[in-house]
């Protein structure tokens, strides 16, 4: 049966543009376009859609006002499609802890020279969303008394992490629970560019290590937490002593840029059996042949289980390429990290 889509969005040109890309997959049925929460509450109660795609900045009711009622009536799994405005990015961000479960920026521009991306993305997102059995909701909790972390020494192992669909909040709970002078850090997250700099500034909020969005050249130490810029691909590269990060507009592996298994095979290449590997909820396989290799160069790796994955298609495909030494709830994955 096909998944029935509901768009939500203010322009006419976006409702066209996303009610053909979403109908040239012959699995997904777009059942309606609304210009606005008000008709899309009737068309909701009329045809029960199965996932919804919804814009953030509207007219008459915000998409997060709207996403709030929603979950509480009707708590149907949501796309938010959002533009790059900062007020945009910072509300989008809230909708995800508030039950949105994917975010997406919305196509601009010169949109049709990329449209293939677009296109495969979009669909791969609202797929997703569908095979979400239970919405959730987290709270990036801001630390009341966080301490300033000197970053001088410089870090023995490398903490590798990807994530796709439910990334924001699977992340957040492995890394807020991990001390301030832990291993240093490297995130693949699904996120366009913007949101991922937004993101990382509410997580070094929310957790003892410092948190930043990636530049180039940006050194590893123990405490630190680099995120991957959307739109570009991240590498681990060693220079004497010291891992680093390149940063670049290389071209897109496997659908995504950022790419968690270009990150995850530059680990395996330059820091081997240095390297702790973790995969968490995701549709796809991005990631899987990257772990997998680290763990053929001495890493120790560990994928979330299927229970506490939003949706489990990254973890199993690494856990079927036999790249996995430990599968583990999300709650445990971080004490897991602290026995090593």
């Amino acid at each position: 049966m096909a998944i029935k889509v509901l768009i939500v969005d203010d322009s006419i040109l976006i409702r066209k543009m996303l009610t053909d890309i979403l109908s040239s997959d012959k699995e997904i049925k777009v059942i309606g376009a609304a210009p606005d929460p008000y008709i899309a509450r009737t068309m909701i109660a009329n045809e029960k859609p199965d996932v919804i795609t919804l814009d953030i900045e509207m007219p008459k009711m915000d998409g997060l006002t709207f996403l709030k009622k929603l979950m509480k009536a009707y708590p149907i799994p949501t796309v938010i499609i959002s533009s790059l405005s900062r007020k945009g990015s910072k509300i989008a961000l809230e909708a995800l802890e508030n039950g949105a479960v994917d975010i997406l920026e919305k196509p601009k521009g010169r949109v049709f020279e990329n449209l293939q991306e677009i296109g495969y993305l979009i669909i791969e997102k609202v797929k997703a969303a569908s095979r979400v059995k239970k919405i959730n909701t987290f709270e990036l909790t801001k630390l009341e008394n966080k301490r300033t972390n000197v970053l001088v020494e410089k870090t023995n192992r490398i903490l590798t992490v990807g994530a796709s669909t439910g990334g924001p909040e699977a992340v957040y709970k492995v890394i807020s629970k991990l001390p301030h002078d832990y291993y240093g850090t490297v995130v693949v997250i699904h996120m366009p560019s913007g949101f991922t700099s937004r993101y990382a500034k509410s997580l070094d909020k929310s957790c003892k290590m410092t948190v930043r969005e990636a530049k180039d050249g940006d050194k590893l130490y123990k405490g630190l937490v680099l995120i991957a810029p959307g739109g570009k691909q991240m590498y681990i590269k060693k220079s004497g002593k010291y891992y680093y990060v390149e940063v670049k507009e290389d071209r897109i592996y496997n659908y995504h840029r950022p790419s968690i298994d270009l990150l995850f095979l530059s680990v395996a290449e330059n820091v081997g059996s240095n390297a702790i590997g973790v995969i968490l909820t995701g549709m796809g396989d991005d990631g899987a042949k990257g772990i997998t290799k680290m763990s053929e160069q001495g890493a120790f790796t560990i994928a979330q289980d299927e229970e506490s994955s939003i949706v489990f298609g990254m973890p199993k495909k690494a856990i079927n390429l036999g790249g996995i030494d430990k599968i583990e709830n999300l709650k445990n994955i971080s004490k897991e990290l602290l026995k090593l």
